[in-house]
């Protein structure tokens, strides 16, 4: 890797730095088994996550104002429910079974890897999530971001260029001097497109054992690391 050094690296963070599905199964079957629903909460999890792209897709398109992430869960949690034939429960179950995207664990070399990574580095998250769920997150799971920037912040989703380009801006560097981090090539396409660098680290589980997608780097990013502890010492920490 060569040119202007990096000086900040941003992470996307469902799929890349927490394991969403187990963590948003854990907390369906923590809301709805001890009211007497035996479901299949993996296969629940992954339909409320099918419903994520297009809902954020009304938003980018301009069919619907910017909303925080919080309120598509929602509005998509209400969508699964009715699916899987969960009735009866009221605004606040609903609202508390929402937060379980608040409650997400982090993939186990992910502690060790972000703190040698801040030595170094500015850390931040650049996620689709809003401000107070990636508040949440952080201090659940330990995850030591200097700054929690992605769509609130930014009032865009990614891919839309200004998720990027605004995030970028709130730290006062140039698109070269800052790393993309994810697990998912076309986010990673998307921030080289601005100008950021790019690094891919593979989660090959996160969507369970039928995964198919994403599972190697699709194009040359700057960087490949098996997991961040490679990351880290590839980037010299």
């Amino acid at each position: 890797m060569t040119g202007q050094r990096v000086e900040a690296l941003f992470f996307d963070v469902f799929g890349t730095v927490v394991d969403w599905r187990c963590g948003v199964a854990r907390g369906l079957e923590e809301a709805l088994a001890p009211k007497g629903h035996a479901l299949d909460w993996q296969a629940m999890a992954l339909a409320w996550r099918e419903r994520y792209q297009p809902a954020m897709a009304a938003v980018r398109e301009g069919r619907r104002p910017f909303v925080k992430l919080d309120v598509l869960h929602r509005e998509n949690l209400l969508s699964v429910l009715d699916a899987f034939g969960v009735e009866g429960l009221g605004a606040a179950e609903i609202d508390e079974i929402n937060l379980a995207w608040h409650r997400l664990d982090p993939w186990p070399d992910v502690p060790a890897g972000l703190a040698r990574l801040k030595k170094r580095y500015i850390l931040a998250s650049l996620s689709n999530g809003n401000v107070r769920l990636m508040v949440d997150m952080a201090r659940r799971a330990g995850l030591p971001w200097d700054a929690i920037l992605g769509a609130e912040p930014a009032r865009a989703y990614k891919p839309s260029p200004e998720a990027y380009r605004r995030s970028i801006a709130f730290l006062d560097l140039e698109p070269s001097a800052c790393m993309m981090v994810a697990a998912h090539n076309g986010d990673l396409a998307a921030a080289r497109a601005v100008g950021m660098r790019t690094a891919f680290v593979a989660r090959p589980h996160e969507y369970g054992p039928g995964q198919a997608t994403d599972l190697a780097p699709a194009a040359e990013w700057d960087m490949v690391a098996e997991d961040f502890g490679e990351l880290a010492h590839r980037l010299g920490c």
